[in-house]
């Protein structure tokens, strides 16, 4: 089962680089990262871009704030089960997204 975390930023060069080594230090392999960036103009951008290619998806442009910028981000998920990691959030543990799965994956 895949899953997709969504997100989304606006100037947030001072922690976008913890919200994306908690991601990608998750034991659950299938997995993507689709990230909404609103135009940053503080370095964010650069943070972003050495990691581009690792990206299920990424845009950066202005959009209506942050409803509008998670829409976009469900809008171009592909998992079957979608999460949010805000840009100044992290995971727990490096369990986390494994724990989801498994929770997602029991019969009930």
């Amino acid at each position: 089962m895949k899953i997709s975390i969504i997100t989304i930023c606006f100037n947030s060069k001072a922690f976008i680089q913890d919200a994306l080594d908690s991601f990608f230090s998750q034991d659950y392999h299938n997995k993507e990262l689709v990230v909404i960036d609103g135009g940053s103009t503080d370095g964010t951008q650069s943070i972003l871009g050495k990691y581009k290619n690792q990206f299920g998806y990424f845009v950066s442009e202005k959009d209506d704030g942050i409803y509008d910028a998670l829409n976009k981000g469900i809008e171009k998920a592909k998992g079957e089960v979608i999460g949010i990691l805000h840009s100044d959030d992290l995971f727990a543990s490096s369990q986390v997204l494994s724990e989801v799965i498994n929770a997602f994956s029991k019969d009930v």
